[in-house]
């Protein structure tokens, strides 16, 4: 082959490798994930104070973008293309805010600073474990506290929390996730109308 005809030839490999390595990425979308509030109301009274949600600790191993998934004993795999909508921790400061929103019967939860709210109670949460295999399940295990503004006396608990997926996918897992948080909340709403009926 003479050198003319080959320096044509090379742009057009190039080319032709370049749309190909294109195309693979293009077939590969990136999904994007949220976790959501779902406790139901209850039957008690509304409460008449202030909650927030924070701060939140997670571990390291799935504080990142990528959706973090069990595949074998002692490995996990990152899922490049199956991503967190915002940083997990704020999400799931965001999601048990809202939880205890409806289990408490008041808009008055925040997470995070708000200029101007006067929280009654503050609930921190220490996340152990936020496991997840896919097709399968997800673990979570939390030790909480919730503590009143303007007073030392503190409560304290662990709820660990197994949710079934429900189906393949990894929004299966978003929601089981969900599900799972909301057993939490249970929890620690439960902590906030007992310390508030102590202090009476």
């Amino acid at each position: 082959m003479n050198t003319a005809r080959m320096d044509r030839l090379v742009p057009l490999l190039t080319a032709a490798l370049l749309g190909a390595w294109t195309a693979s990425c293009a077939s590969k979308p990136s999904h994007f994930y949220t976790l959501e509030s779902v406790a139901a109301a209850t039957d008690t009274p509304a409460a008449s104070y202030a909650v927030i949600v924070g701060p939140v600790t997670i571990p390291a191993s799935v504080d990142r973008p990528e959706m973090v998934v069990q595949v074998a004993p002692n490995q996990v795999e990152l899922l490049e293309f199956d991503r967190w909508a915002s940083p997990l921790g704020e999400a799931i400061a965001r999601t048990v805010a809202g939880d205890l929103s409806t289990l408490l019967g008041t808009p008055r939860v925040a997470s995070g600073p708000v200029a101007n709210f006067a929280a009654a109670y503050r609930v921190t949460l220490d996340v152990q474990r936020f496991d997840a295999k896919a097709g399968d399940g997800v673990d979570v295990d939390t030790v909480w506290v919730v503590k009143p503004t303007d007073g030392t006396t503190v409560r304290s608990g662990r709820t660990t929390t197994r949710e079934a997926a429900g189906g393949p996918g990894y929004d299966a897992l978003a929601g089981a996730y969900s599900r799972a948080l909301a057993r939490l909340s249970e929890d620690v709403a439960t902590a906030i109308r007992a310390e508030a009926a102590h202090q009476r």
